[in-house]
């Protein structure tokens, strides 16, 4: 079951927490990767890593998200170097935190450019060929506060909702051609960020979580391999939420 060999997939983050976790359950299961990312050594390191732990012919391509002709050069250079795409997974994303009052121009600028229109961008792209295989599954990774709201992430939050439009209306746009579109929303995940956090930080946090505990990248992995699945091929438009119970959505 959610046996992705043959498949081709591009992930972008690829080599930060969430990104590696995708990228391992997508290539633990068969798929071949195009591992996208802004560090050119990070991406190089986590792509050897990513052989030795699970095999496969994988690929690494440098993108700045933040750079509009780059972002554009990125679909196609994956299909090129992979000889098609079959998943595509907008992983990557940036904070820019401040309160509505303080933040900056840039700050809202940077953190919309990355998060929702590099992913529109590669969306886009991504469309004809899976068009024309009459398969792709689309993945774009959200966040819970992209629906409860958050103090001081104005811009992520509205980056973080955008997506979940964007991907309900490639969705129905393009469910006759065999694509789906879907949405995997975090909750609190253990990450470099929160291991930073003091014990009474945790606990504050976990006091929020029905599970009493923060969640795993492996999690988001799972859930991503789940919906790029054949498997998943009646799901599209849907929001997967993987929070612990914090946010229980419908």
């Amino acid at each position: 079951m959610f046996d992705l060999s043959g498949m081709t997939a591009l992930v972008t983050g690829a080599s930060g927490g969430i990104g590696s976790s995708i990228a391992r359950a997508l290539a633990g299961q068969g798929a071949r990767l195009a591992l996208s990312g802004s560090n050119p050594g990070k991406l190089r390191s986590f792509r050897e890593e990513l052989i030795e732990e699970v095999g496969g012919d994988h690929v690494e391509i440098t993108c700045d998200l933040s750079n509009t002709t780059q972002v554009e050069e990125l679909v196609p250079a994956a299909i090129d170097t992979l000889g098609g795409l079959d998943i595509l997974v907008n992983n990557a994303g940036i904070t820019r935190d401040n309160l509505l009052m303080r933040m900056k121009d840039e700050e809202w600028d940077d953190v919309i450019k990355v998060n929702l229109e590099a992913a529109f961008r590669l969306m886009r792209a991504s469309a004809r060929p899976m068009m024309k295989a009459r398969f792709g599954r689309v993945i774009n990774i959200t966040s819970v506060v992209g629906a409860t709201g958050n103090p001081g992430q104005m811009n992520y939050t509205a980056a973080k909702a955008g997506l979940v439009g964007m991907s309900r209306s490639m969705a129905q746009e393009l469910a006759a051609r065999g694509i789906t579109v879907n949405c995997v929303a975090p909750g609190f995940i253990r990450s470099a960020m929160t291991h930073d956090l003091d014990d009474r930080q945790k606990d504050t946090i976990n006091a929020r979580i029905p599970m009493g505990r923060m969640g795993d990248g492996d999690d988001i992995g799972a859930a991503v391999t789940y919906l790029a699945s054949k498997e998943a091929g009646y799901v599209t438009g849907q929001v997967l939420h993987v929070n612990g119970g914090m946010a229980m959505l419908g």
